[in-house]
């Protein structure tokens, strides 16, 4: 059988990646298996330990990856984007916090998936601490973690429910939740200067 290049080795690599980061996002972590990766991303199961030392190793870099293709842009893009139908109806595509928090919260405390969740959920309240503008570093960062906690929360709570209603009045009780928060901020941080 011929060897493959490194640099094909390369993108089957990264092919097995992101076909891990889509699935462990639909199915959750122990909802799939190796070889269903490996079909998936069309290489056999037997290239698997040549790319990794195993399937804990691939689920922390593809927790890794599905953070990193999550849209940024404005506080308000990223809460309408995430508290949207389409994502809750597409965790295979979307942010792996919410995908995947249920799974993560029962693997070992020492566990590399864990360590890159932990570092993905830090990552994400800096994010979003840094688009409220105006507002002091230690409240921009509980705001950022009760923004967090809503937004991941409202979306676990839509997927689990079996009426599309509900699920949509779960969204759109969040919106208005974060809604009242920007105008909160708003207000905090004085009067305008129009007038």
């Amino acid at each position: 059988m011929p060897r493959v290049s490194q640099e094909q080795a390369k993108l089957n690599r990264q092919r097995v990646v992101e076909v891990a980061a889509t699935l462990f996002r639909e199915r959750g972590l122990h909802g799939v298996g190796v070889a269903d990766i490996m079909g998936a991303a069309g290489l056999t199961h037997g290239g698997f330990y040549g790319q990794f030392a195993n399937k804990d190793a691939l689920a922390a870099e593809a927790f890794e990856t599905a953070l990193t293709d999550n849209g940024r842009g404005q506080l308000d893009s990223l809460v309408s984007n995430y508290l949207s139908i389409a994502h809750v109806r597409a965790p295979g595509m979307g942010c792996p916090v919410a995908a995947l928090a249920n799974d993560v919260a029962r693997e070992a405390p020492d566990s590399p998936v864990r360590s890159r969740f932990t570092r993905g959920v830090r990552g994400m309240v800096d994010l979003m601490a840094a688009l409220v503008p105006k507002t002091p570093k230690q409240k921009r960062r509980q705001r950022a973690l009760s923004s967090l906690a809503t937004l991941v929360g409202a979306v676990v709570l839509a997927r689990a429910v079996d009426d599309e209603a509900l699920a949509e009045e779960i969204l759109g009780a969040a919106r208005v939740s974060l809604g009242a928060e920007v105008s909160e901020r708003d207000t905090a941080a004085g009067p305008s200067n129009s007038g």
